[in-house]
């Protein structure tokens, strides 16, 4: 993929990114970067173009990059194969934020420049930023190649192979790094965030201590001890390393990361007055998986919406929509029927939501990446002010749940379809006598902060062994290896639902819910509507996962009982917990 492929697409919406910052190093502006650009106009032969080269780089010193902007702009006028002019166009519209034009640029100047290291470098950041991992690693080792023992180099290409789940290459390249530079914190810091990814939080924090003791204004180091003790379930311990990282200067999208870090970890403790509070962090403009709406009209402003049109947005991950949605029983109803609202979710939910709310308008949102940032819109509405107001369902988390006991105690708040969950009874029943049970086993979006919230298939072994119970796949995705280990391996079969696509098919899927017996598995999509149709549900979980709230429960559905592991990448204890309780339950 080139940098150029970027374009406009349909983005896999998922949960804002609220752990390690473990980024790429280094600034195309800085004043290496800024030498650098220096030495390299000493080699242009013609004189008005080397001045104009000086003034455009000055311009980047200062943080002028629209003049910046416009010298570059009339360089390649003058000559478009001027590479110096196309890295200075790149550096100029990345700091404006125009992210697509950037790599354009970038990608121009790495084909024309003869010494393209530093432009490789520049690329493999922004890439890295807009989060394209896979892009990254490619121009972080294009970097790499001549400077070896390069910190930056190094530290950069880690971060890029921790986050397509490299650990093991992404730990050679930072013992070799660290060999060479070893009072370099920054790549103990990331060190630590690959051990901690792999699932070893504990093993990380001796990196994290290192990294503060060559820096104890590391802020990053601070970050990231947090996010590791979080995994450890000292929540009180995190949230104090976390103010101690947000007493010091940061890049403002480090910064972005550690107040929303913060809010979920103020959740985590339970403290959700001062935690919905901090949450609205999750529309900072620093955070690259921030959702910016496209929407036209009045944002909601906490106006009384009694008697008027409103448009209520749903936001974040698949996941998120659905839990979300627990407030819209006694939402809708405190409003009432002189009030017009309008509901907007992810398309595959939009039957589900209009048959559980009937007298609601529900439309079919769209969510696209565009130049590196998350786009939402509502595809359908054609005349924006039609709505008095709009907003985003999280809104209102702060004033209608507020605290454990605003949360209801209703068995289910959305309504499958009871002809589906009556055709699914009846073919769950062709497969004997016996509980039916649902099992979920992974999310298809496994970055490497996300990788290790859940088990190995392997750790399923006494869970599936339960005598009694006949297990149906409801996992999404490509699940076809782990269906043929459990048959191989350990004498299971699992039940394939015929006709059905796990992934695409959601209404059908939350009536296939709705007819098991029990669902059994982590936090995904589909976990989450077994949970608000009242299915009862066995869900595995981390010590410190926010959406608990502090409790050793699920506020968000009373039909889930939660399984606790005491740090991520441990599952064996609470597997057994689970193949305990499912016995228990067989027999029952």
């Amino acid at each position: 993929m080139s940098a150029s492929a970027l374009a406009q697409a349909d983005a896999g919406a998922a949960p804002i990114h609220s752990g390690q910052i473990a980024g790429a190093i280094g600034d195309s502006a800085s004043t290496e970067a800024i030498e650098r650009l220096k030495q390299a106009t000493q080699n242009v032969k013609n004189a008005e173009n080397s001045k104009l080269l000086t003034r455009a780089i000055n311009a980047v010193h200062t943080g002028a990059y629209d003049k910046a902007d416009k010298l570059a702009l009339k360089l390649l006028k003058r000559d478009e194969q001027l590479g110096l002019a196309w890295h200075i166009l790149g550096i100029a519209r990345e700091k404006n934020g125009d992210y697509a034009s950037s790599l354009r640029a970038y990608e121009a100047a790495l084909k024309l420049l003869t010494d393209h290291a530093a432009v490789a470098g520049d690329l493999g950041r922004l890439a890295f930023r807009m989060n394209m991992p896979d892009l990254a690693a490619k121009f972080f080792a294009h970097f790499r190649l001549s400077r070896r023992d390069d910190v930056e180099a190094s530290n950069n290409l880690a971060c890029a192979l921790r986050e397509l789940n490299r650990e093991a290459e992404a730990i050679e390249v930072l013992k070799e790094a660290i060999a060479a530079n070893p009072t370099a914190p920054a790549l103990w810091n990331t060190l630590g965030t690959v051990l901690c990814n792999a699932g070893d939080a504990a093993g990380s924090m001796i990196f994290f201590a290192e990294a503060l003791s060559l820096n104890p204004d590391y802020t990053k180091a601070w970050h990231n001890r947090a996010f590791a003790k979080s995994d450890l379930g000292d929540v009180k311990g995190a949230l104090a390393d976390c103010d101690e990282a947000m007493k010091r200067p940061a890049l403002p999208q480090d910064l972005a990361i550690m107040h929303f870090a913060r809010a979920t970890l103020l959740l985590a403790l339970g403290r959700l007055e001062e935690g919905w509070k901090a949450y609205e962090s999750r529309f900072s403009h620093e955070l690259s998986e921030a959702p910016h709406f496209y929407i036209g009209g009045t944002r909601w402003a906490g106006q009384d919406l009694k008697g008027k049109r409103t448009l209520i947005i749903a936001e974040q991950g698949l996941g998120d929509e659905i839990m979300f949605a627990n407030l819209l029983p006694d939402l809708l109803e405190d409003l009432g029927p002189e009030s017009a609202v309008t509901l907007a979710f992810e398309r595959r939910l939009v039957p589900l939501i209009q048959r559980s709310f009937p007298g609601v308008e529900v439309l079919p949102h769209r969510t696209v990446a565009y130049e590196g940032r998350v786009w939402r819109t509502v595809p359908n509405v054609e005349d924006w002010d039609q709505f008095d107001y709009w907003t985003a369902l999280g809104e209102f988390l702060s004033s209608r749940r507020g605290s454990l006991e605003a949360f209801p105690q209703r068995k289910a708040f959305l309504t499958p379809d009871p002809e589906r969950v009556a055709y699914w009874k009846a073919e769950l029943e062709k497969l004997g006598s016996g509980p039916k049970i649902g099992i979920l086993w992974k999310s298809l979006v496994l970055s490497a902060e996300r990788a290790r919230q859940f088990s190995p298939f392997e750790d399923w072994e006494p869970v599936l062994r339960t005598e009694g119970a006949t297990f149906i796949n409801l996992q999404y995705g490509d699940c076809e290896e782990e269906i043929a280990y459990a048959k191989e391996v350990f004498g299971i079969e699992i039940w394939q639902p015929p006709g059905i696509d796990l992934k695409q098919d959601l209404d059908d899927v939350t009536a296939l819910c709705a007819a098991v017996d029990l669902v059994v598995g982590y936090s995904n999509a589909t976990m989450n509507l077994a949970g608000a149709v009242g299915t009862p549900c066995f869900m595995l979980t981390g010590a410190s996962a926010w959406t608990r709230l502090g409790t050793d429960y699920y506020p968000w559905y009373p039909s889930v009982r939660c399984f606790v592991t005491q740090q991520y990448g441990h599952w064996t204890e609470a597997m057994a917990n689970v193949a305990d309780a499912l016995r228990d339950f067989v027999a029952r």
